[in-house]
């Protein structure tokens, strides 16, 4: 009788040391929550620790700059792939005394420079910060393009900031009034500027989408213009700056390819046959974009009538010119000439530094849109600073497309 009260008193002992299935659930739901609140913690501490590294490092690349700027006079205009500093007006060039490091896996990036001033960037997945010459580190908040878009780093220039433009010419889905930018099919031609503005608020999904505008444009060709990579000699200013497809052969526009190594795609021709008929140009930021110069014209937003005055030669009427043979500056909103870049050297360039020319009259009194870049045959006029002045609003033509900017991403 003694032992089996024993056995029943260890039974009931053993029994009240174990776990129910309710306290079992219990406990995993609250490691559960400990587990989140430990990683959202750490999460944030982490975020504020690169967000630290980030404008740290920023803040010890101005001091660079200014010292390269003490010692050469000017600010870089770019930064080579090793992040040394270069400005085809310096020797030497690039100049490894003061290369930008980062010991916390930040990367840096050249989003705007023209030896007075310069924009720089680090950034570290999302964390995204941003110095000037005369500004501190400031957080860049991340914008989110529409498909086919790619960003464009903002000019002060220009009085722009960061926006969206796409990558390719504006393409047509089927017979709809829908633009799309891709590389597979010919771009849109036969429009004229007012259906331009109309069409470009209606790419899908996009708030904010406009017929890319004069101020827009010039940010890209300055851009574009202050990459060495884009330029012959590898030297900004030296050589030309590619101009697309114009020579004629095959005498058509082209599609785009989704290769963006793949620059003379369609036109026959290639680094060594040919090599300014490349189609593809790089910004600042490594983006990479398409027949900004060549294959057809690209409206913009912007028109002229008297009393806007365009650039050209005084009683000298419409014609081609080099835009270093213009005199009268005319008195556009924006300015467009190359000098406006800031660039070194940029008053000189002519065509046959890729840039491309103007047709133009200061003596006209009618309404002109704006067309840029070229078309597959203008040959030495076409560039990313080409302007024709040749139509108003309403003409279409078969070598007349558009391309669709915004601001506000997605």
């Amino acid at each position: 009788m003694i032992n089996r009260k024993i056995s029943l008193v260890e039974k009931h002992a053993k029994l009240k040391n174990g776990f129910t299935i309710v306290e079992l659930l219990v406990v995993i739901v609250i490691i559960g929550i400990l587990a989140t609140i430990t990683t959202v913690s750490y999460s944030g501490i982490t975020k504020k620790a690169n967000e630290a590294t980030t404008i740290s490092d920023l803040s010890t690349a101005k001091n660079q700059f200014a010292l390269y700027y003490t010692e050469h006079s000017v600010y870089p205009t770019g930064l080579d792939a090793n992040g040394c500093p270069t400005n085809a007006t310096v020797t030497p060039n690039p100049d490894t005394n003061y290369c930008l490091k980062s010991g916390s896996g930040n990367t840096f990036a050249m989003t705007s420079g023209n030896g007075s001033s310069y924009s720089l960037t680090a950034s570290k997945g999302a964390i995204v910060y941003k110095v000037t010459n005369d500004s501190s580190p400031i957080a860049v908040a991340a914008l989110v393009c529409p498909t086919g878009f790619v960003v464009v780093p903002g000019s002060s220039t220009y009085d722009t900031n960061d926006f969206c433009v796409m990558k390719y010419e504006s393409k047509q889905v089927g017979a709809t009034t829908t633009p799309i930018s891709t590389a597979a099919g010919l771009p849109w031609i036969y429009i004229s500027q007012t259906a331009a503005i109309a069409n470009s608020a209606n790419v899908a999904g996009c708030t904010g989408c406009h017929l890319i505008t004069e101020a827009e444009w010039m940010t890209i060709a300055q851009n574009v213009l202050s990459v060495s990579s884009n330029w012959s000699s590898g030297i900004v200013g030296n050589g030309y700056i590619y101009s697309g497809h114009n020579d004629g052969a095959p005498y058509n526009a082209l599609e785009a390819s989704t290769n963006d190594n793949d620059g003379y795609y369609g036109t026959g021709d290639s680094s060594a046959s040919n090599p300014q008929q490349r189609r593809t140009l790089t910004l600042t930021n490594g983006e990479v974009i398409w027949d900004l110069a060549g294959n057809v014209w690209d409206w913009t937003a912007g028109t002229v009538q008297a009393p806007i005055v365009q650039p050209g030669m005084t009683g000298y009427g419409y014609t081609w010119r080099e835009w270093a043979a213009v005199t009268n500056a005319g008195t556009l909103p924006v300015p467009v000439s190359p000098i406006s870049t800031g660039l070194t050297g940029a008053s000189t360039w002519n065509s046959s530094n890729g840039i491309g020319q103007i047709y133009s009259s200061s003596d006209m009194v009618d309404l002109r849109g704006f067309l840029r870049g070229g078309s597959w045959y203008y040959g030495g006029a076409d560039g990313v600073l080409s302007l024709f002045f040749n139509a108003n609003p309403s003409n279409s033509h078969d070598t007349f497309g558009f391309r669709v900017a915004t601001s506000s991403g997605l």
